[in-house]
């Protein structure tokens, strides 16, 4: 079933969306040449900690994955597109790092995801990312009532397809509310006015997920988390929480 929130639910969410932002941030921050994914894990951690908010990561096993998650953030590395587990990799000159965070505050989630270069960036890896920032920006442009979610669907698969880039499929958004994964699931392709009605209160997290190889298969690891292109091909994933308002879409998880 789908939740539409009201007012008040939405600014409870966009507490919540703040604490991701400033972990997000913070893990960015850290992040360098050297530097462990499970130090950048330990730094979430402690955002989440001081703002009295509890990670939805940690321990979540969804029906797909053999042992539940670790973390507090998803750290994805290069081909690495979602779900990647902070290990004891540490970060070289040249990498493409996609992080993904999460917080409960208060019975309300927020969720988002960034991806930067470390050190020397890659044109290639900076086009990459841009556009992956193209695509959340033109799915969240479409995210207004009236509309479907087959136009946001269709918004962000239609810059991914320009650049042609590949999208794993079966991976994108969803409703999110009082527990981070809620109906409406919404993928990264489709076709506009189809799909469930956008109005006021409902709240989605966008997510594109591009593939530098133009292609869209995908392998998981043997960890039963980590999703990897399935050429070797880097990967960008770049998320917000948005709600759906009579003004226009509102992004929750901003700092």
């Amino acid at each position: 079933m789908v939740e539409i929130k009201t007012d008040a639910a939405l600014e409870a969410m966009r507490e919540a969306g703040r604490v991701v932002a400033h972990a997000l941030a913070a893990v960015r921050e850290a992040a360098d040449v050297g530097v462990g994914l499970k130090e950048l894990d330990g730094v979430a951690r402690d955002v989440l900690e001081k703002a009295g908010a509890r990670s939805p990561f940690l321990g979540y096993q969804p029906s797909f994955a053999p042992v539940p998650f670790p973390a507090v953030i998803c750290a994805s590395v290069n081909d690495a597109v979602v779900h990647g587990i902070p290990g004891d990799y540490r970060l070289r000159d040249g990498d493409l790092l996609s992080v993904d965070c999460g917080a409960m505050l208060d019975g309300w989630a927020g969720d988002a995801a960034i991806s930067f270069t470390v050190g020397t960036a890659r044109p290639a890896d900076v086009a990459l990312i841009e556009a992956t920032g193209r695509a959340l920006e033109a799915g969240i442009a479409a995210a207004v009532t009236g509309n479907r979610i087959g136009d946001i669907s269709h918004a962000i698969g239609a810059v991914a397809r320009a650049g042609r880039y590949g999208m794993p499929a079966d991976f994108g958004g969803h409703g999110i509310g009082r527990r981070m994964h809620e109906e409406p699931d919404v993928p990264n392709r489709g076709r506009p006015r189809r799909g469930f009605p956008l109005r006021h209160g409902l709240v989605l997290a966008i997510e594109p997920m591009l593939m530098a190889g133009g292609r869209d298969g995908h392998r998981t690891d043997t960890d039963g988390w980590t999703l990897r292109t399935a050429d070797g091909s880097r990967a960008a994933h770049i998320e917000h929480t948005v709600a759906v308002t009579e003004d226009g879409p509102r992004i929750l998880t901003l700092p």
